[in-house]
């Protein structure tokens, strides 16, 4: 069974990186794709990419290791990148969801408005405020006392399994919980509620039904993103990306221009 599970987690693994890298090279490469709803495509992948990579390797030692253990200082720092990797994916979702706001409803200004400047704060803001929430949740959560046999009941170190662990769990420890529960998840899905409002008034007051679906279009891989985030975090990018004429454009230009190098 561990043989099974390690084959399955690296044939994941492996077509995660390789897509998420390819479309960060497409990026990169195409100048068409030089754009700020690229920008943003291209920090979502390189956020799954990473933190498919903070939980995967060390599961698929697990699987063929007979050691099954991981080190507090390898716990911790588990914990720590995965909860700043993915508050962060929260916060870009919401500045992608205000980027698709700005496509439908201001499209004349958009190129203005979404200035490369203003993308670059808004990726920079997503990092920060990410990495600084996991600052506050792994600082809290391990300065809990610990007792038992210090066995984690799940394939990583997560706040479920570790509060478990925990001997007593006070009221302040909770109220942190709350805090980043409101900070991380509600206010960027408020946010996210809040664009698709604006965007669907805006879509309403297009007349002809062509001009409707072309507008819905821009922002139905973004909807889709979304609604797997919560449930898996991996595929983001690929559905984001692989609907869109211009990324398969480019890919076929990738493939192409490798051949007549062979």
């Amino acid at each position: 069974m561990q043989l099974v599970l390690f084959v399955v987690f690296l044939t994941v693994y492996s077509l995660t990186l390789i897509a998420n890298a390819t479309l960060m090279v497409l990026i990169c490469n195409d100048s068409r794709l030089h754009t700020p709803m690229y920008f943003f495509i291209g920090n979502l992948s390189f956020l799954d990419l990473w933190y498919s990579s903070v939980y995967t390797p060390k599961i698929l030692v697990t699987c063929i290791s007979e050691d099954k253990s991981i080190s507090f200082a390898g716990c911790v720092c588990q914990f720590f990148f995965s909860a700043g990797l993915a508050y962060s994916e929260c916060y870009l979702l919401a500045a992608m969801a205000y980027d698709r706001y700005m496509a439908i409803s201001k499209p004349l200004l958009y190129s203005q408005a979404m200035s490369l400047k203003l993308c670059a704060f808004l990726v920079a803001s997503s990092y920060l405020g990410g990495f600084v929430n996991a600052i506050i949740l792994t600082s809290n959560t391990f300065t809990l006392d610990f007792c038992g046999d210090n066995v984690i009941d799940d394939f990583f170190c997560d706040v479920p399994p570790l509060v478990k662990l925990a001997c007593d769990v006070k009221e302040s420890y909770q109220a942190v919980l709350y805090f980043l529960l409101a900070s991380n998840v509600i206010a960027p899905t408020l946010l996210i509620l809040a664009s698709y409002l604006f965007i669907i008034a805006a879509i309403l007051r297009i007349r002809s039904t062509q001009g409707r679906y072309k507008a819905f279009s821009t922002c139905s891989s973004h909807l889709v993103s979304v609604t797997l985030y919560y449930g898996s975090i991996l595929l983001n990018p690929m559905i984001y990306s692989l609907r869109n004429k211009d990324v398969k454009e480019a890919l076929k230009k990738l493939v192409w221009l490798t051949q007549l190098e062979i």
